[in-house]
């Protein structure tokens, strides 16, 4: 699909078709794709639950968020930002130090920065994980679209319960959700609302 056309037609879908699936090669491909997201010096600090049995999406709507598209996407995801991806045990590491990239008194260096000053606080590890993740989410709805896939990204919903139910530890931050499926044509979606412009959001200097 056109970039452009792609952009504007990407929307939040609020009806998903209860009777079409989504394979798991589908799946797999989309998010393949979206590991071509950015990241801080490509530590690439995601993970992401696949909630697909109507099992464990009913689990997820009682308990997280009762939204009723996690109910009726055959798919939603968890995106998970991980607080200490930037730390040595990343194996990212090592495919540098392999490719001549950084050497290890180059990435000790890098270590002790991000320790010290970049990542010296919960909060700035918070705002690390968050960030990448986000831009890995974004990605993803965007590949989705691009296979013919709706999406719809959520905030709402209680953290604690969903690192309860999959058992995530605490240096993990629950991003977003995502539902993904194929929208219910016999549904429409309200006009796109207005977004604002460059003028509006813009300065330069």
């Amino acid at each position: 699909m056109e970039f452009e056309k792609l952009l504007k037609e990407r929307r939040s879908a609020t009806f998903f078709d209860k009777n079409k699936e989504l394979s798991n090669d589908l799946i797999k491909e989309i998010i393949n794709l979206s590991t071509l997201a950015p990241s801080a010096f490509n530590t690439q600090p995601w993970e992401v639950i696949v909630v697909k049995s109507p099992e464990a999406r009913k689990e997820l709507y009682e308990k997280a968020c009762k939204q009723p598209k996690i109910l009726d996407a055959p798919v939603t995801l968890a995106v998970i930002g991980k607080k200490n991806g930037y730390k040595r045990e990343n194996p990212i590491w090592n495919e540098k130090i392999e490719n001549k990239i950084l050497d290890d008194q180059s990435l000790q260096a890098y270590m002790d920065m991000c320790e010290n000053t970049v990542y010296n606080s919960d909060l700035k590890k918070t705002a690390y994980a968050v960030r990448n993740a986000s831009l890995f989410a974004m990605t993803l709805m965007l590949t989705a679209k691009s296979k013919g896939v709706s999406t719809h990204p959520m905030i709402g919903f209680s953290e604690e319960a969903i690192k309860e139910i999959y058992s995530i530890s605490e240096d993990k931050v629950v991003v977003m959700l995502i539902s993904m499926g194929y929208f219910d044509e016999t549904k429409k979606l309200f006009p796109r609302e207005k977004r604002f412009s460059f003028d509006e959001i813009s300065k330069i200097y």
